[in-house]
């Protein structure tokens, strides 16, 4: 699947602990969030062009986890995990958020756990278009520049694209 990056996602730091995300998609949000929530479709936009993903795990109830992992062209896996705390379908979603490769430096897992961001995601629509809202609050400012500084703006735009894909092959 060929991709021209439109880098239409608006990323915002509204606070020193917080990322703020904005994207509109040329779909319902019953479709954008069917594409954000399942599985199989997960795998065909998360990683975009940077690995292929080996692992989309959600078990969306609340208390359910999720994990994704991908493998990189370099052969690294990338990997992120959390918990589902708040689930209103078609609207909103609220999780933990955890980068693995940092838990594993040096960190233990319950530490990695109480520094984890919480994200809420947000799937609003007008006139057939869906507003998604990402708000990521992080534990500290450095956290939240950490996540800034890795460069994840770029992945995201390219992994947005693809969700729009997605959510418009299933109309």
């Amino acid at each position: 699947m060929e991709v021209t990056s439109s880098g239409t996602a608006v990323v915002t730091l509204p606070a020193d602990d917080q990322i703020l995300i904005k994207r509109e998609f040329a779909a319902p949000k019953d479709l954008v969030y069917k594409a954000w929530t399942t599985p199989e479709l997960v795998k065909r936009w998360w990683s975009s062009d940077y690995g292929e993903m080996s692992v989309a795990d959600i078990d969306l109830r609340v208390g359910g986890r999720w994990r994704f992992a991908m493998v990189t062209k370099d052969g690294l896996e990338v990997a992120f995990h959390g918990e589902y705390r708040e689930i209103v379908p078609n609207e909103r979603i609220v999780s933990t958020e955890v980068y693995e490769a940092a838990a594993e430096g040096g960190a233990d897992t319950a530490a990695a756990e109480e520094q984890a961001a919480v994200n809420t995601v947000t799937f609003t629509e007008v006139g057939g278009a869906t507003t998604l809202t990402v708000l990521v609050q992080c534990p500290t400012n450095d956290v939240r520049d950490a996540i800034i500084d890795s460069g994840m703006e770029v992945g995201m735009q390219k992994a947005y694209d693809y969700l729009e894909q997605v959510a418009v092959s299933l109309m």
